[in-house]
């Protein structure tokens, strides 16, 4: 990409002041941490393992193996359109603020609050799988503690939420701590996230007895789904995308850390592009070592593609444990920097009084170190809360709820990600870029990735089992995709607060220096609040 002829470069709180905003929170941040929370947040330890089995199930080992960075590259150039924004506008808001900047308020509203539901569930979905591997580790351990028996198959559901409650109240613990601490946790998690994958690679290469071959790896075709073969190519195979959307995720934490970022108009948007980039890249490799691992297909499509069941089938209990300890501990990275980034979200949404006078004030509050701690705990609460139907799951113990968390993840923070990426392909050359732009290749780059968010948002939105189809005699409720409901719920509630309140208070941002009186507004200021 290219540097744009800018004027001389301001100090980051001048810049800051120039958008409207006092330097709050603590600017402690390097670039190399600015890229460290995102690339903690896609965490190919938590996503690759996680969802795995999606794909194994919609498609098999080509949907992971082709699959994986052919998607990717969609990602990388929605990356790339957001790493323009970021370097012009880098503030807390991110995503909401700049579609605000280029929209208006309406477009801001919005924006927000599908960016606040999809970093909510990221904390949940990311937290909640954490807590399934951990009950498979103690499992394995047999460890039997205050009368919980984590070797048996009892409770298995209340168990692992009692996990992911502890999860949850460790990652508050460690948010609401100083703001440097957050930075040098991130920065620790590259290195794990480094090391660890290339453990986790020697280990299965050099364990298991045998290995797949190249032909089955890149060529078999595998559907678990319950849908006809006929349907394989242009509906069960697109269903197994969502191992690679929904990992490589959460790069917009890059955009909310920026005020806490030193020289963020140009480290945060690296932070956005190479956090995507490197992610894809190694979380390929690890991929393609768990299927080549994989000779049981037979015990690995009985295990529905469960990476714990099928690391220790490849590797035995021994080096199994030691695989999947890496995991978890990389997950428990991932979820703190998740909520992180949604605290820093919701933390600029109520400065700009996204929740109304009263509720903003508490929530933009900092302490005495300069965390936003009433965000911090808001964001855990809401995510404890969404997942309180993972309690309840099927016969097999699946707790269907989960899968809809991860669907919501994936099109709630796409569709806020997609937004401003399109009102800045809207704007035109009359958007003014920060030191690091596209170029003249936003016009292809923005109207494709506006092209492919409605794409996946649509896939993501389908059944993934015929029991999901309301018409099918078959169906079920604990089998339904409740990703789109619960997506359109947002957009009713929210369309119902705009008219009835919002648009008398939400002007997009609420400026705290009048700077801009003194520079004259910059061109691409939105329209007034109606």
């Amino acid at each position: 990409m290219e540097s744009s002829a800018s004027p001389p470069a301001l100090t980051d709180e001048q810049r800051l002041a120039e958008l409207g905003y006092k330097q709050t929170l603590n600017r402690a941040w390097s670039g190399f941490s600015n890229f460290a929370i995102s690339f903690t947040i896609i965490s190919i330890l938590a996503g690759c393992f996680t969802t795995y089995g999606q794909a194994w199930n919609n498609g098999g080992p080509i949907a992971i193996s082709i699959g994986w960075p052919l998607i990717s590259i969609p990602i990388l150039i929605i990356g790339f359109c957001m790493s323009e924004l970021v370097s012009a506008y880098p503030t807390a808001g991110g995503i909401y603020w700049w579609a605000g900047r280029l929209g208006g308020p309406v477009w801001a509203w919005f924006t927000g609050w599908f960016n606040l539901i999809g970093l909510v569930a990221v904390v949940a979905s990311v937290d909640y799988a954490c807590a399934t591997f951990l009950n498979v580790v103690l499992g394995l351990y047999e460890v039997n503690i205050f009368g919980i028996n984590f070797g048996d198959e009892a409770h298995i559901l209340s168990e692992v939420f009692l996990l992911f409650a502890l999860i949850l109240l460790a990652h508050t613990a460690v948010n609401v701590r100083r703001t440097h601490m957050l930075s040098l946790v991130n920065s620790v998690s590259v290195w794990w996230h480094v090391v660890g994958v290339a453990a986790i690679v020697l280990v299965l290469i050099f364990v298991p007895d045998g290995h797949q071959s190249f032909s089955f790896v890149f060529g078999h075709r595998i559907n678990n789904s319950g849908f006809s073969g006929a349907m394989y190519w242009f509906y069960v195979l697109p269903l197994g995308f969502l191992l690679t959307q929904y990992t490589i995720t959460g790069f917009d934490a890059s955009a909310h850390i920026s005020e806490e970022t030193h020289g963020a108009s140009t480290a945060a948007a690296k932070g956005v592009w190479r956090s995507i980039f490197y992610s894809a890249l190694i979380g390929w490799i690890v991929l393609l070592a768990i299927t080549f691992a994989v000779t049981n297909v037979g015990g690995a499509n009985e295990a529905l593609g469960f990476a714990p069941t099928l690391l220790v089938e490849a590797l035995g209990s021994g080096w199994g444990k030691f695989v999947l300890i890496i995991s978890v501990v990389g997950q428990l990275f991932c979820g703190a920097a998740c909520l992180t980034s949604a605290s820093r979200m919701c933390f600029a949404f109520s400065r700009d009084r996204g929740f109304g006078r009263r509720v903003s004030s508490k929530l933009s509050t900092v302490n005495s170190e300069r965390v936003p701690i009433y965000a911090v705990l808001a964001m855990a609460a809401a995510a404890l809360i969404i997942t309180l139907p993972a309690l309840k799951g099927n016969g097999e113990n699946v707790p269907f709820a989960f899968f809809a968390v991860v669907s919501i993840t994936v099109i709630g923070l796409y569709i806020a990600y997609v937004i401003p990426v399109f009102l800045r392909w809207r704007k035109g050359d009359d958007f003014q870029p920060g030191p690091w732009t596209n170029g003249k290749k936003y016009k292809w780059m923005n109207s494709f990735a506006t092209f492919w968010v409605v794409l996946i948002t649509i896939i993501f939105c389908l059944p993934f089992t015929p029991a999901a189809v309301p018409w099918n005699s078959e169906f079920t409720w604990e089998a339904f995709n409740y990703a789109p409901l619960t997506v359109g719920v947002v957009i009713l509630l929210a369309w119902i607060a705009w008219m009835t309140s919002a648009r008398k208070h939400f002007t997009g941002q609420v400026r705290e220096i009048d700077l801009e009186k003194d520079i004259g507004p910059p061109p691409e200021v939105g329209p007034a609040a109606p």
